[in-house]
């Protein structure tokens, strides 16, 4: 004879069902605007972030940045149009209401047919700087004003979910941009002020052949033995650290810089210096 669970544990296990759901879609979108913001701050100074082994909550801790001002405007237009919905629910009886209604769904529509014409040029001015802003921006602003257009006309169709359906993907798609500029200006930041990295010496068994133009200064240790770190490296910072890995980079920006990949072995001595700031 088989036994049924209790209520109680049906009702917590669809609680917890319930809870778990979003938290996993939440730590996904998280992770995945982390990670594109991480790939454009590295691929600045030449690295795919993949090479780095970032672990998945490293990439989660990163996206609180990149995610600012995209949650910021939602947040605010969300108000706004919450706002501005009962303002019309007040007054949906008058006579310039449905003029009003018209005017939205025209300007929805032209704005719709000028982001499909982006998206059918994006060969010709895929290109320019702002194309990938600028183009789901005006499609998702478009198919937005149409199916509230639609909504107000009291049309529940498929094909206003299907638009609401594309507003969700522009959102994301602006969202991607934002979060890539951001990483892009992380790394510029970083590269005005790479002496504000920690300062690593370098000790190492063999010669690492580190350009002359990298602008890293070597020294051959006249006391070291054959089998002893030889060779000192200096002016290096530490951009990150994966798991058995660091990447460094010289402390001053230039043209023919390179970032250096050290493996944490027995053939190399890693120091980091004391910042230059004596204490008061």
């Amino acid at each position: 004879m088989s036994e049924t669970p209790p209520a109680g544990i049906d009702r917590w296990v669809s609680l917890a069902t319930s809870f778990v759901a979003p938290v996993t879609l939440i730590s996904g979108v998280l992770f995945y605007f982390g990670y594109v913001a991480a790939r454009a701050q590295y691929d600045y100074f030449g690295l795919d972030v993949d090479v780095i082994g970032l672990s998945t909550r490293a990439y989660v801790m990163r996206s609180p940045q990149p995610l600012l001002t995209p949650m910021l405007v939602l947040v605010l237009g969300g108000v706004a149009v919450v706002a501005l919905h009962r303002w019309v629910g007040r007054h949906d009886t008058e006579s310039w209401f449905r003029r009003a209604v018209s005017t939205v769904l025209g300007t929805g529509l032209v704005l719709l047919a000028a982001g499909t014409v982006l998206l059918a040029a994006y060969s010709v001015i895929g290109g320019w700087a702002y194309y990938s802003l600028v183009t789901p921006v005006v499609l998702g602003v478009g198919a937005a004003l149409v199916a509230y257009a639609l909504r107000l006309r009291g049309r529940f169709e498929p094909r206003v979910a299907l638009l609401w359906v594309g507003v969700a993907a522009c959102v994301v798609w602006a969202t991607a941009t934002t979060a890539q500029w951001t990483g892009r200006g992380l790394a510029m930041e970083q590269a005005r002020n790479l002496r504000s990295l920690p300062s690593v010496v370098l000790d190492t068994r063999e010669r690492m052949h580190i350009p002359a133009t990298a602008g890293v200064q070597e020294v051959v240790r006249p006391d070291a033995g054959e089998d002893d770190y030889r060779f000192r490296y200096w002016r290096l910072r530490l951009l990150i650290q994966g798991d058995d890995r660091m990447f460094l980079v010289p402390d001053t920006w230039s043209a023919g810089g390179t970032t250096i990949l050290v493996r944490l072995d027995d053939d190399v001595r890693v120091q980091f210096q004391f910042r230059n700031s004596p204490p008061r």
